[in-house]
């Protein structure tokens, strides 16, 4: 036997064979509509010792290093990808209203958006709060907002990402004292904070805190979930926002996981142990228009990260190579010409995601360059995913793409790329470095002006816009608005609750914070659960901290 032969066949005995006792896949045969069978996976056909070797090397098998082809063995064949809609809006009673409708709907995991205030540390009576109350997602203020957020949603059943940086270990906080109210074991929680505080300071603008205060933030819900949450995905190193900020594919992949070295850098400088917190790290990238380059993106990332973790950082165990991912389709490729244009491009992005073997996908609306979803939009997003999944034939098999010439060129090229830029990162030292050297943003900056001039010359096309402009009209009738009112409505639950809960506990619980953030080596997380359990509010923890820490100014 051959090599490949070997391997496959070895492959097919441990690695599916274990999986396969597990978690069995969706049907006993698969086959297109002529009869054909659909095997597992396709390879190449053996042909040369060279040829094999190259294989092994840059693709191997599912589930197993490098990962190329994907973190499972039998990915999709077994289960779909997390069917996971962005939601939140308002008050925290109409975004259970908007959940429950999406699980209704068929949706799988939730996600939740918060407001801004909530984003960057702020209760919604703070004066820098107002006009944003409920009106880019849904405002938390205090436990008695979580209650009613998840009020009826199973958490020892249900997948919980949020989409929250600064303020993300208060608000996981929140998310653990609800779940002991529910009578739910934390440690049977499953969900994903997105926790990524670097892009804010590269792209996006939602940070509280200076980096190195941050960063010890991060570190300590890392060893706090190490302990606790077993199933819980500690961060989501995002490069979305890098490529909605302008970047180009190889940038996205390049800052994304230099990001990504420095909090594993951070977390080992901090006394963690690589293979202690590296299974719970994950990542959130961008679907984009271009659909081949998309794809390539997606794997040339996971053989990145695999190679990085056990070549750079000595991880042993499998998982820590591992680059878990959901994906979102482009919200910047949205056009508010044509709205319903973008139902096509957002079925494109993210074919190329479920081609490129994602874990979890998000699929934008149609209305989304004009509004926040409404309830009919987000439904044919979500019917966009189950039509992919259930229709198109492209889970049926692994890593379908896999062989095209021009698919392996470009995720090699992309790896390389995104290479070259991570070692000139490392030569600042560190993204942290490039990130206060001004250097990342920099470089997106060039990207986002070339594609704005490429837009305006008309050298690229974006229908609706710049050619095919037609003459109707651009807005659907029926685009969510927010209540005016659901301001003052969330101030009055907000002071009610702290007429009713027990001062004494809040002023202890409170002084007990500020002398941990004073101390670099004492533990944060656990305080912050007790204190959201004391329906102490964010605003007041992060003012807390603001106290000691201090706030970020670029």
């Amino acid at each position: 036997m051959t090599r490949l032969n070997e391997r496959r066949t070895a492959w097919q005995e441990k690695t599916v064979a274990r999986t396969l006792a597990r978690a069995p896949e969706r049907q006993t045969e698969f086959s297109v509509s002529s009869g054909i069978p659909i095997d597992r996976l396709y390879a190449p056909a053996t042909c040369c010792p060279a040829a094999e070797e190259a294989y092994l090397e840059q693709l191997g098998f599912p589930g197993e290093y490098p990962f190329t082809r994907g973190v499972q063995p039998t990915m999709y064949r077994a289960r779909f990808w997390t069917m996971r809609q962005y939601a939140g809006f308002g008050a925290a009673a109409e975004s259970n209203r908007r959940f429950k409708y999406l699980l209704a709907q068929g949706q799988t995991g939730l996600s939740v958006a918060f407001d801004l205030p909530t984003q960057i540390g702020y209760d919604s009576d703070d004066p820098l709060a107002l006009g944003e109350v409920g009106k880019v997602g849904v405002a938390i203020a205090s436990l008695a907002d979580m209650e009613t957020l998840l009020d009826g949603i199973p958490l020892d059943k249900a997948s919980i990402s949020m989409t929250i940086n600064a303020p993300a270990a208060i608000l996981l906080a929140m998310v653990i004292a609800v779940a002991k109210k529910q009578g739910v074991d934390p440690a049977a929680l499953r969900g994903t904070v997105q926790n990524d505080i670097l892009k804010e300071y590269i792209a996006r603008g939602t940070y509280i805190f200076p980096p190195a205060a941050s960063m010890r933030l991060i570190t300590d819900l890392f060893r706090y979930a190490g302990q606790t949450l077993p199933n819980w995905n500690t961060i989501s190193i995002s490069g979305y926002h890098i490529r909605e900020a302008g970047s180009t594919a190889v940038q996205e992949v390049a800052f994304t996981l230099a990001n990504a070295i420095e909090y594993v850098k951070a977390a080992l400088d901090a006394g963690l142990a690589v293979d202690d917190f590296a299974p719970q790290l994950t990542f959130f990238f961008n679907a984009h228009n271009n659909f081949l380059e998309e794809v390539a993106k997606f794997r040339a990332s996971r053989r990145l990260w695999a190679k990085i973790m056990r070549e750079r950082f000595g991880a042993k165990d499998p998982k820590s190579w591992q680059l878990r991912f959901h994906t979102q389709t482009a919200g910047s490729t949205l056009t508010a010409q044509q709205p319903e244009n973008n139902v096509v491009r957002v079925t494109l992005q993210a074919l190329a995601a479920v081609l490129g073997g994602t874990q979890s996908l998000h699929t934008n609306s149609r209305d989304e360059a004009l509004a926040l979803p409404s309830e009919a939009a987000v439904e044919v997003a979500l019917r966009t995913q189950q039509i992919i999944a259930h229709e198109a034939g492209v889970a049926d098999t692994v890593d379908p793409l896999a062989g095209s010439y021009y698919v392996e060129h470009l995720t090699d090229e992309i790896e390389r790329r995104a290479r070259q830029y991570i070692e000139k990162i490392d030569g600042m030292g560190g993204a942290a470095a490039a990130i206060e050297r001004g250097y990342i943003q920099h470089e997106i900056q060039e990207a986002a002006y070339a594609v704005c001039r490429a837009i305006e010359s008309g050298e690229q096309v974006v229908v609706g816009v710049n050619r095919y402009q037609g003459s109707r009209a651009a807005s659907p009738a029926d685009l969510l608005k927010i209540d005016e009112t659901v301001q003052a409505e969330q101030i009055r639950r907000l002071q009610a609750v702290r007429a009713s809960r027990n001062a004494a506990a809040v002023a202890d619980v409170l002084k007990r914070i500020r002398a941990a953030a004073q101390d670099p080596t004492a533990a944060l997380m656990p305080l912050f659960v007790e204190a959201a359990e004391a329906y102490v509010t964010l605003g007041e923890m992060c003012n807390t901290l603001r106290g000691v820490f201090g706030e970020y100014r670029p």
